[in-house]
């Protein structure tokens, strides 16, 4: 490495990065970090890439790339503000090394930045984007580094006050024993304003728009794997719900799906398009509960140009995204009132009115609702419209917790085995039979979702060739582990130490794993309780530290154990 190219110790640049676990933050000076798993990253390159193509993919993450360069070149300048040009530059490839990225080696540099000219080249080795493209997809016929070069273009643009476009000329995904990128103003690239496209954001947001549209339209075309679609159960319980979905399938009845949170509503609604007339179109999901009151009425019936502040243009709505398919309406019960019976209205006249027109669009939807509330008593308490409610409910489906279907958790768990060994590049024997024993005593307040963040879990834990063992499943839980081990974390220097157990992060990552709100944790911890002391108000109000009058109100107007219309 050529003298003036040589890096100055980073030490500056180590002493800003700090460790704050009682926070919850990673800190790079004035900067929140995260660290994330390269498994993690490389799945998400491969769904992109299986579900929109490589080069939808390739802009996506070279825009990654490109903004986390423009943030470190922000940074690189309050940082070594003295130093010579060079020095100051060389923030960017030692910070991109400290992040985890790739080793990275200076070959050639000569910049201008009063003139504008720049021209570089740098070897990366050890790249993660390499590692991973080539680890799910073999030997790449193109260079793969995308991120790292839209970091590199991002962080030297910033820099430079232009826009310097760099190319990946050597890749190890192609073979090569090392990555190489050269770098110079775009204008000074042959085909250099082709590759302006990778830095549009706006028009890259459209098209991703647009491609999400025809992507859910092309997955609801693919056939059901076998007479239970995707579903996977044996148990009584499920066999029932399951029946119920496929009398249902033959049908355009409106559909209400039941269970607590967690035990897959979603799936059920998707199998039930799927064994429908209706699954060569488009199943289209929103989640009443995650979005704004102020905006669920444009999301569901769609909006007209001018109809509000900022909106620039018409959109359709998902009520006409799923013309012809199917609409699940899931958290249904959170819908806000008003809109209610704008909702109804659609599903009586099959018609609806987007935000700001006076015309009505016919819509042809099979709608699927789905709830973890009681319907009746948010009608008594105002919170649901009982003619709403008659309409949704012709057809209920209470879907059974994973407690009710014993039966199942073996299949189900190595179903998600196999999928999680797939997703992580695990090669694993299988589960032992002190796991299988476990997963058979656990009581699963989090139903299937938490057996598949466990499963995961256990996934990413077990040796490589091993078998996944009752300890990578149940780590962070006490009771099924027979000795909790010594945990690896930071020190409040942010240095890494052995730290004993901590029973209270135990109780709280258990709870968090479950994945039910914290409306129906309380819920649970008060019946628990309330059984404890076979049934005593009292003295569970005691053991809870509240009054016998709040813990009976909580206990009032907490979730019900059980839904109406149940199966």
């Amino acid at each position: 490495m050529p003298n003036h190219l040589k890096y100055p110790p980073d030490t500056d640049l180590r002493r800003l990065l700090r460790f704050a676990p009682e926070e919850g933050a990673i800190w790079l000076g004035e900067r929140r970090m995260v660290l994330l798993h390269t498994a993690s990253l490389g799945a998400l390159r491969q769904d992109l890439i299986n579900s929109i193509g490589l080069e939808q993919a390739r802009r996506i993450f070279t825009r990654m790339g490109y903004a986390s360069g423009l943030n470190d070149a922000e940074f690189a300048r309050k940082t070594r503000p003295g130093e010579d040009p060079a020095a100051a530059f060389l923030v960017g490839p030692q910070l991109h090394m400290l992040e985890g990225a790739a080793r990275v080696t200076p070959l050639k540099m000569t910049f201008d930045r009063e003139a504008g000219r720049f021209e570089g080249e740098f070897r990366w080795d050890h790249s993660w984007e390499a590692h991973a493209h080539r680890h799910t997809f073999g030997p790449a016929d193109e260079p793969s580094c995308w991120m790292l070069t839209g970091y590199a273009c991002g962080y030297t643009s910033a820099f430079m006050g232009r826009l310097i476009l760099f190319k990946e000329v050597t890749c190890t995904a192609c073979g090569d024993d090392h990555c190489r990128i050269v770098g110079r103003p775009i204008e000074d690239w042959p085909d250099g304003e082709a590759h302006r496209v990778y830095f549009a954001s706006d028009s890259l947001v459209e098209k991703i728009e647009a491609l999400s549209l025809q992507v859910e339209a092309l997955r609801s075309t693919l056939a059901p794997a076998g007479p239970c679609g995707s579903m996977v159960g044996q148990s009584p319980a499920f066999r029932r719900a399951f029946e119920l979905l496929g009398k249902a399938a033959a049908t355009q009845v409106t559909v209400l799906l039941t269970g607590e949170t967690g035990v897959g509503k979603e799936r059920f609604a998707r199998t039930l398009h799927e064994l429908s007339e209706r699954r060569a179109g488009p199943f289209v999901a929103v989640n009443c509960a995650a979005l704004p009151a102020e905006l669920i009425e444009a999301e569901l019936f769609g909006v007209e140009k001018g109809a509000y502040t900022g909106a620039h243009a018409a959109r359709t709505g998902r009520f006409e995204r799923a013309d012809g398919g199917t609409l699940f309406l899931d958290e249904i019960g959170d819908l806000p009132v008003p809109l209610q019976a704008k909702l109804l209205r659609a599903l009586q006249e099959g018609e609806i009115e987007r935000l700001g027109s006076e015309t009505t669009r016919k819509v042809n939807v099979r709608l699927v609702a789905a709830t973890n509330v009681d319907l009746d008593a948010a009608v008594k308490a105002g919170r649901f419209r009982r003619d709403l409610l008659y309409r949704l409910n012709i057809y209920p489906i209470r879907i059974p917790p994973l407690r009710e279907r014993g039966a199942d958790i073996e299949l189900l768990a190595q179903t998600l085995l196999a999928r999680f060994t797939a997703l992580h590049g695990k090669r694993l024997q299988g589960f032992s039979e002190r796991a299988l024993q476990a997963l058979g005593r656990h009581a699963w307040p989090g139903n299937v979702r938490e057996l598949e963040n466990i499963v995961e879990r256990g996934v990413i834990l077990a040796a490589q060739g091993g078998s996944i063992e009752a300890e990578d499943l149940f780590s962070l839980s006490p009771g099924h582990a027979d000795q909790a081990a010594d945990r690896t974390g930071l020190d409040p220097h942010g240095q890494l130490a052995t730290l004993p157990p901590d029973p209270d992060e135990d109780l709280c990552e258990r709870m968090l794993a479950s994945g039910l709100p914290l409306e129906e944790l309380e819920h649970q911890l008060l019946a628990f309780a309330v059984a404890r002391e076979s049934g005593n108000l009292s003295a569970a109000a005691r053991r809870l530290g509240i009054t016998r009058p709040q813990l009976a109100y909580r206990l009032r107007r907490g979730p019900m154990p059980s839904e109406p219309g149940a199966a």
